[in-house]
């Protein structure tokens, strides 16, 4: 590797890199990725040398990436190196953002598990020296009120594992990091539970408990496939894992014993498996205004939150994040439509009409805002439900345009929605920007 630089008495010369200072040379190498590193480190043995430092080389890559989000020298406890904690953080830098519940096994058997219906949304956010995984509810004040309930925290230990220790017990707050610091920060040790979070592909995890671990004991598990064996098990233990399973299949003794051995694990769990897709787009964006997370005050005057897409051929579809459990779910979103073109202000009279005559459903006591009376734009929408399953709908089903509908941009780049069977006018704003909630509050 070489540099120019320009010399006012002389021609251009060329300096290798070997020659410039070594404070210079790691500044240099602190902007590349771990596979350019490699390579480079193969071109000679000082250079192999100069890429193994941990403390200032490592360091630098792991500031200059996450140094923003969290304090790099506190993760485990400051004992562990810079390039295990690169790897690390960069598989849990994936986590960061919103998740909707997908699918729950099955119900929590003890009295301090999580309700039977958790809220849908979960958000995963850096915190000082561990990742922070909270659900976020809406409150039950009426309002634009955000609730954000810690259940999860996700660190290294001083001896580099992993270590996830969830609180399966709402009612109780978690501080991560009295936990993480082994400060008695909870009753009781055995409220928390350990768990591995695990990843299909980049979009969706499990979180499972880790049967036979009690509670506050070290977990050490992310994606064997993705972080390789030094933050993850053994390969002896999955090769072990693989020979049981055959065994199992083909000798009915072990079958049976196979069978006992997952009723007793089953018996001693706290925890039942949750699946978690992750909302990527949960933005709106120039070209994809109506794209993200909203939150709204529904028929039933109680917030909700609302997750709109763009998919592939060119259509909007909206659903609600609580639906994503229930029947139908996937195929009928609150509105949906194949035809993205706005309809720029001035409108017909018509329009206007349809606009002016319909309540907006807000919080007790709030008015309208000056920019929802200003709407710049507006798009023809359809309720899918008698689009995909016919008569689903009950007896809207009879009259097309009772389905029919529209969506009002506001100057402020909020959006409300409403059908023509309806009266009312469906507001949604912002859950959160840049990552951030907007109105949180206190869970009561």
């Amino acid at each position: 590797m070489s540099t120019t630089t320009i010399n006012p008495n002389s021609d251009d010369t060329t300096i290798p890199f070997s020659e410039f200072p070594e404070d210079v040379q790691l500044c240099i190498l602190s902007f590349l990725t771990p596979p350019q590193l490699s390579s480079f480190s193969c071109t000679s043995k000082s250079f192999s040398t100069l890429c193994l430092q941990d403390s200032k080389l490592w360091f630098s890559l792991c500031h200059r990436r996450w140094g923003s989000n969290t304090h790099i020298h506190k993760w485990g406890s400051g004992s562990i190196t810079f390039k295990h904690l690169y790897n690390t953080l960069q598989d849990y830098e994936n986590l960061i953002g919103f998740w909707r519940l997908s699918k729950s096994q099955s119900q929590p058997r003890t009295p301090n598990s999580i309700p039977n219906n958790p809220p849908p949304l979960v958000l995963f956010e850096w915190g000082p020296f561990f990742i922070t995984g909270s659900r976020v509810s809406p409150s039950e004040n009426g309002n634009y009120g955000v609730v954000k309930s810690p259940f999860l925290i996700m660190g290294i230990s001083d001896k580099g594992e992993i270590v996830n220790y969830l609180q399966p017990n709402s009612e109780i707050r978690l501080d991560s990091e009295a936990v993480l610091m082994g400060e008695n920060g909870l009753n009781s040790v055995n409220e928390l539970v350990s768990v591995d979070v695990n990843h299909l592909g980049e979009s969706h995890i499990i979180i499972e408990e880790r049967v036979g671990f009690g509670g506050m004991r070290n977990s050490n598990v992310m994606n064997e496939d993705l972080i390789g064996v030094e933050s993850g098990s053994p390969p002896d233990r999955v090769t072990s894992e693989i020979y049981q399973y055959f065994a199992n299949r083909t000798s009915p003794v072990g079958e049976r014993r196979q069978r006992r051995r997952e009723k007793e694990k089953n018996g001693n769990k706290k925890w039942e498996s949750e699946h978690f897709i992750k909302i990527v787009n949960h933005s709106p964006t120039s070209s994809r205004p109506l794209q993200g997370l909203w939150k709204g005050i529904c028929e039933d005057a109680k917030l909700d939150f609302y997750l709109v897409a763009y998919d592939d051929i060119g259509g909007i579809a909206c659903r609600k994040i609580g639906d994503s459990c229930k029947p139908f779910s996937s195929c009928a979103p609150v509105f949906w439509t194949s035809n993205t073109t706005f309809l720029e202000s001035p409108f017909p009279s018509e329009e206007e009409h349809i606009y002016e005559t319909r309540e907006h459903l807000l919080p007790p006591g709030e008015i309208p805002s000056s920019q929802m009376e200003s709407v710049s734009r507006m798009l023809y929408i359809n309720s899918s439900y008698d689009l995909v399953l016919p008569g689903l709908a009950g007896p809207t089903s009879v009259n097309p345009h009772h389905v029919e509908g529209r969506i009002w941009e506001y100057g402020d780049g909020t959006f409300g929605f409403g059908f023509l069977c309806d009266n009312h006018i469906i507001d949604l704003k912002h859950v959160a920007v840049d990552g951030c909630l907007l109105d949180a509050v206190q869970p009561l």
